[in-house]
């Protein structure tokens, strides 16, 4: 449901859970695959380590092929599109193998306040996007850039993950070590009781397992 505006107390509730977290709560509330971008992954500032974790609404991209004539156009570069505390989304089109992201974009990205971006497409540029620190999240990477390959057509418009699984603009995003998932406005409620609830339990499961109860007998007994 687009257009929904959680409370800040609800967002920042939200924030405190871990992408697995949030993705067994959208299991639970049967959304698409968990929200969970499959494939996507953190490339920096680190390969898939540390305590990164970026979390705010989505601005959306949507890249078309180059030729593409009958797509429209935008009247200024997608990255101008960045807004303070907000993650940018990039749908690249399937099958390119030139990159949409770049280092000269990522400092753009920041003066203008991003938290990160998430390419379901390619990216350049790694060891500049870790140098100045910026999280870039992606399937993989490129040493060719965008020209002639692929350009921005429309900005905050669903775009498509996969099947059912959609972005839209205002939709919340995590990214973290383990991986990158979409929880739309109007679940953040649903989800953050579920997580929650969950990890009451895990901490009782941790505690009973460090104890040296067998896991059988403490999921058996806890995880109902």
């Amino acid at each position: 449901m687009v257009g929904v505006k959680p409370s800040a107390s609800l967002v920042l509730a939200l924030k405190s859970f871990a992408t697995c977290d949030i993705g067994d709560a959208l299991i639970k509330l049967k959304y698409p695959y968990g929200g969970f971008l499959d494939g996507i992954t953190m490339f920096s500032p680190e390969r898939q380590a540390g305590s990164t974790k970026i979390f705010g609404e989505a601005i959306t991209v949507k890249m078309v092929d180059a030729n593409d004539t009958t797509s429209p156009s935008l009247s200024k570069h997608f990255c101008d599109y960045n807004e303070a505390g907000k993650i940018m989304y990039i749908s690249q089109p399937g099958g390119m193998y030139s990159a949409c992201w770049g280092g000269l974009m990522t400092t753009r990205a920041r003066y203008l306040g991003s938290q990160g971006v998430i390419v379901d497409g390619r990216f350049r540029d790694v060891l500049e996007q870790r140098e100045m620190g910026f999280p870039v999240f992606a399937r993989s990477m490129s040493i060719l850039g965008s020209n002639g390959f692929t350009r921005a057509s429309q900005v905050n418009v669903p775009v498509q993950f996969k099947d059912e699984l959609w972005i839209h603009p205002g939709d919340f995003l995590m990214g973290d070590a383990d991986g990158v998932v979409v929880v739309p406005a109007a679940q953040l409620e649903a989800v953050v009781q579920l997580c929650t609830e969950r990890k009451q339990i895990d901490d009782l499961t941790f505690e009973a397992l460090r104890n040296g109860e067998p896991i059988g007998d403490a999921i058996k007994r806890l995880r109902k």
